[in-house]
């Protein structure tokens, strides 16, 4: 049995119904769709779409590069000179971090565009293209069209941090707390006892030696737990996109 919406488009319209009075303005927000125009704007609408979210995943890119060339940057730094110290590497964690909220709001944002692209292809590409509008959820236009008016966020800023952690910050981390290891271990000399790690830590220093590695373990114990028990990144069918029960968060206004 053919959906409401495909029995729509395959009506033909009458010539009554496309009449427009010539003695007032056309009301084209009333005329009914042909099954053409229709199939022209869903078109746009995903070109549209679609764009948005290629534009915002180059976004993603351009954060990624600049994590990059500042962990590069920092970790030559450091082992430059032998008075550089093990701090400016506990920097670079932070700037890291800074970079990865920052991709993870993009990210976040992307992912909306992202799930506009899904349900079109979905729920109007791919029935066309099997020929089949019999599984096709009727409900799927109205939950973009409230999407387009009222936009919210698909995933949360923990599911989101989490997501770009596993996919590219693990690896910027991880060189950065190898260098840590090497600059505090092994440069300019190799540490022999407690006492002088200690002093290589910052023993005479204004924090107690302790602190360092108390940030590096408290950092590292964090990540591992969010990567571990974090909420995961999934797609979005229809069930998710009714947004039942908790709402998430409103989107703000978008600087394209």
């Amino acid at each position: 049995m053919p959906s409401p919406s495909e029995s729509l488009l395959d009506t033909p319209q009458p010539e009554s119904a496309r009449r427009v009075d010539s003695g007032r303005a056309p009301d084209f927000a009333s005329t009914p769709l042909t099954r053409q125009e229709y199939i022209a704007a869903m078109v746009h609408l995903y070109r549209g779409e679609l764009h948005r979210a290629n534009a915002w995943r180059l976004r993603l890119d351009h954060t990624t590069n600049l994590a990059v060339l500042t962990t590069a940057g920092l970790v030559a730094y450091s082992f430059g000179e032998s008075e550089h110290k093990h701090w400016v590497l506990i920097g670079a964690l932070a700037l890291s971090t800074f970079f990865l909220v920052v991709e993870a709001r993009r990210f976040r944002f992307a992912d909306v565009w992202r799930a506009r692209v899904r349900m079109i292809e979905e729920h109007f590409y791919g029935p066309i293209l099997r020929r089949d509008f019999g599984g096709v959820g009727n409900d799927w236009g109205k939950l973009i069209a409230e999407d387009l008016f009222r936009p919210r966020f698909k995933m949360s800023a923990i599911a989101a941090i989490r997501g770009r952690l596993v996919r590219n910050y693990w690896a910027i981390y991880l060189v950065t707390l190898t260098a840590w290891a090497v600059k505090v271990l092994f440069v300019p000399e190799p540490v022999r006892t407690w006492l002088e790690l200690k002093v290589k830590l910052g023993g005479d220093g204004i924090l107690p030696w302790w602190s360092p590695p108390a940030i590096v373990g408290t950092f590292v114990s964090f990540a591992v737990l969010l990567i571990a028990f974090g909420p995961r990144v999934t797609s979005y069918d229809l069930d998710q996109w009714r947004f039942e029960g908790k709402q998430p968060r409103r989107m703000g206004e978008i600087d394209m």
